[in-house]
């Protein structure tokens, strides 16, 4: 969180003053009382990452405020090295109650502990898979994949985990007794469902796991003979920095994922995420030509129709509903309000993660813009949805609504939320 600062409180009283604009007036302007922000101005409270936002869009600062207050520290996460595929087990425990546990062992630790240690299932055999086989399995697994990705839209990942690493296992293990097409087939599969474990790993809360998955997916990908899938980890990589309001790293892994080489889909994907570094710094402008770069980028079809398609699958725009995310990180939340109701019109009832996920970020383009009793209207049947679906990077953007609304509880429709959004909203470290 940003630090009470001397440095900042002086730069907004002057580009006020500057600006012409009174407390009372740039207070009805961002939403915030007159009485917190001559203490910020003061250097006597901390301003919240929303204020700043509000405060260097409405006085054109260009991101000046935003970069005075930026996170220290915080840093790129650690980018494991590549691993062999072939150099460990995979351990998993399932308790009666529903939870798991995984752990990847070494094959040397597998073998100084002793067989006998590991109950161990045989692929039936060493000989190659068959033709038809092969061809069975790989289909049965990517229409599974498909609905997997269905379901991970309705339920929180703990329960589709499991089945999951199994499966990666599984496609993992068959490449080894395959060759030629069928090998690279299931180890390109094999990289879409980790990469898929890593991104339900993340919204778990565990950040390094995600990363460790994400790797193990690039390095399926790599033994297929497809390096592309290195590029989109950067993209997930800056993810992570996106969630911990990072914007120069979420800029730069985003930027190094766009190299000519790569694939239009994850260019585009990468150009995306940058505009949400971007935002996250107030370079407005800088933003919007992310934005566009990303449109040309996934307007382009390229591949085999029946690749599996990298990154989401359930947003019918995704460059329009990423405008109206940055939009409100850029702080022009009543800009951000509108184009995300009209991209949450686009979008199926069934992806109830992305309906929730992009519709917390919408109440809180509302909350930002004053229209409380509207945003926790918008909020309110939401929240069955993320008490389902267990989200952390949710509970990151409801925690910022959580604060917001906090400030208004004079409101009835406030009150009302208040004990459940409470409880809701509480980050994993809290």
């Amino acid at each position: 969180m940003p630090q009470p600062s001397t440095e900042f409180g002086e730069d907004l009283r002057r580009r006020r003053l500057d600006a012409g604009l009174s407390l009372t007036e740039l207070s009805a302007a961002v939403h915030y009382s007159k009485a917190q922000l001559s203490k910020v101005e003061r250097g006597i409270k901390a301003p919240s990452r929303d204020l700043v936002r509000l405060c260097d869009a409405v006085l054109k600062a260009d991101g000046a405020l935003n970069a005075l207050v930026s996170t220290a520290g915080a840093g790129t996460p650690r980018e494991p090295a590549p691993g062999e595929i072939e150099e460990e087990e995979w351990m998993m425990q399932l308790s009666p109650e529903g939870r798991g546990w995984f752990q990847p062992v070494g094959r040397r630790q597998v073998v100084s502990a002793g067989t006998a240690s590991l109950m161990r299932l045989g692929m039936g055999g060493q000989g190659p898979v068959g033709l038809a086989p092969g061809a069975g399995m790989l289909e049965a697994s990517r229409t599974l994949f498909t609905h997997y990705r269905r379901l991970g839209q309705s339920v929180e990942p703990g329960f589709l985990l499991p089945g999951l690493i199994a499966q990666t296992h599984t496609l993992r293990e068959l490449s080894a007794h395959s060759n030629g097409k069928p090998r690279r087939d299931f180890l390109e599969l094999a990289s879409r469902y980790a990469e898929y474990v890593g991104w339900l790993v993340q919204e778990s809360g565990d950040e390094q796991a995600a990363l460790w998955w994400t790797q193990r997916a690039v390095d399926l990908a790599a033994a297929g003979g497809d390096p592309a899938l290195a590029g989109y980890a950067l993209v997930r990589r800056a993810l992570i920095t996106l969630y911990q309001d990072d914007a120069e790293q979420t800029v730069a892994l985003a930027q190094r994922a766009q190299s000519g080489t790569l694939p239009p889909r994850i260019r585009g994907l990468a150009a995306q995420r940058e505009a949400q570094g971007h935002a996250l710094a107030g370079n407005h402008r800088a933003c919007l030509r992310a934005l566009d770069r990303a449109r040309a980028l996934l307007a382009r079809q390229e591949g085999s129709p029946d690749a599996t398609v990298i990154g989401s699958m359930h947003l019918p725009d995704s460059v329009g509903m990423v405008t109206g995310w940055c939009l409100v990180d850029l702080g022009r939340p009543r800009e951000a309000a509108e184009e995300l109701d009209r991209q949450l019109s686009l979008v199926s009832d069934d992806a109830l993660r992305t309906q929730v996920r992009y519709g917390i970020r919408r109440a809180l383009a509302y909350a930002s813009n004053g229209e409380i009793d509207h945003a926790c209207a918008l909020t309110a049947p939401l929240l069955d949805g993320v008490a389902a679906i267990r989200s952390a990077t949710i509970t990151i953007d409801l925690h910022r609504l959580a604060r917001i609304l906090a400030r208004h509880r004079e409101h009835d429709s406030v009150r009302r939320l208040g004990p459940r959004l409470g409880t809701l909203s509480r980050l994993p470290t809290s």
